[in-house]
């Protein structure tokens, strides 16, 4: 039989089977609550003063007003959201990654400290995160975002622009309707940074000359041009040089007028502008007279009728400015010069018509 072993070496095989605790392991959660449950090592509470801003991350523009609502909800029940940051040993800081928003608030709201994640992210994937956080965030506005497409683009030794929206997570075409804002004038870009115009509503503006598009930009966001509004109007001065050669004020006045004309002219059971009253009254023929309309239809209908040439256009555009010069010296009595006013406003009711765009087109 053989003998037991010593009482030592029996002691030391308990303790071999015994669980080993370190010194974490004293200040782990052991509640209900904990299972399925680990904690971020990496979250930290750093001082404001000691994290800086990316100076090439996507968003450029801060809203004050929103940023003072933000502080305010902060103010009252702190940062809820932690933000992300880099740590950089050449500056000895914390470079923000995401949440300038929140860090910009903070220090409005008069905190000291922020909650963060500290990231280890590398310099080749730092603008494809923020990209990632920010392009197909709605509240970073489309100017931004192909500029931030442009730079990740640059940063992927030029890829195609197919590599670039894979990389962000967006679609081809969404990717080419933010880089059409890159070619706005600068005027209609800050007005798309200031958020009173949208990314959908500067997609009319497009094609246009520059000033066409600064002034109807300045109808859409000061005037409240509505979407179909704007899409007639562009399409009524597209191919028209005349309007690229306007100065602001008066291309500006234009619109308005060409605006104010289409939404006010009648229209008639057959869905055209009723334009009838108003040359029966420039030919001097009642508008009631059923057997003196005869021309006038045909005038408007122009069946069969070939078009007028452009020559032809401006003969008669001619002759009539030559008459309308020598009208104010013209000797006609009073009751004839009358009758001539109510032609001639008539007349520029037509005129108001013909520059206005055509509601089928």
């Amino acid at each position: 039989m053989s003998e037991p072993a010593p009482l030592a070496a029996q002691g030391s095989n308990r303790t071999s089977r015994k669980r080993r605790f370190s010194v974490d392991s004293l200040f782990e959660d052991t509640t209900p609550r904990a299972v399925g449950v680990k904690d971020f090592p990496a979250a930290k509470e750093i001082r404001l003063e000691r994290i800086e801003a990316d100076p090439d991350q996507p968003r450029r523009t801060f809203d004050d007003e929103r940023l003072e609502e933000l502080a305010d909800s902060i103010r009252q029940e702190g940062v809820l959201q932690p933000i992300a940051v880099r740590y950089t040993a050449d500056r000895d800081c914390y470079v923000i990654l995401h949440g300038e928003r929140r860090w910009r608030a903070a220090k409005l709201a008069g905190l000291s400290v922020i909650p963060a994640i500290v990231r280890d992210v590398p310099e080749e994937r730092r603008l494809i995160q923020q990209l990632m956080e920010n392009v197909v965030r709605e509240d970073l506005n489309a100017v931004d975002r192909a500029a931030a497409l442009r730079a990740l683009k640059a940063q992927m030794d030029n890829a195609p622009w197919e590599r670039v929206a894979d990389a962000v997570g967006i679609k081809r075409s969404r990717l080419f309707q933010l880089l059409g804002t890159e070619k706005l004038p600068v005027p209609v870009q800050e007005e798309i940074r200031a958020g009173r115009l949208s990314e959908k509503q500067s997609r009319v503006l497009q094609g246009l000359a520059t000033p066409v598009q600064e002034a109807l930009s300045h109808l859409i966001t000061r005037e409240g041009l509505g979407q179909n509004e704007a899409q007639r109007l562009a399409r009524a001065v597209h191919d028209d040089p005349e309007f690229a050669r306007m100065p602001s004020d008066q291309l500006i006045g234009r619109l308005r007028a060409m605006r104010e004309v289409a939404e006010a002219r009648p229209v008639n059971r057959r869905g055209h502008p009723d334009l009838a009253g108003a040359l029966s009254r420039v030919l001097g023929e009642d508008p009631g007279d059923a057997g003196a309309s005869a021309y006038i239809g045909q005038v408007l209908e122009r069946e069969g009728a070939a078009p007028l040439t452009r020559d032809q256009l401006d003969d008669q555009i001619t002759a009539i400015a030559v008459a309308l010069a020598q009208l104010p010296s013209a000797p006609l009595p009073t009751r004839e010069r009358r009758r001539i006013t109510a032609r001639l406003r008539a007349l520029q009711s037509l005129i108001a018509a013909a520059l206005a765009p055509r509601p089928d087109a």
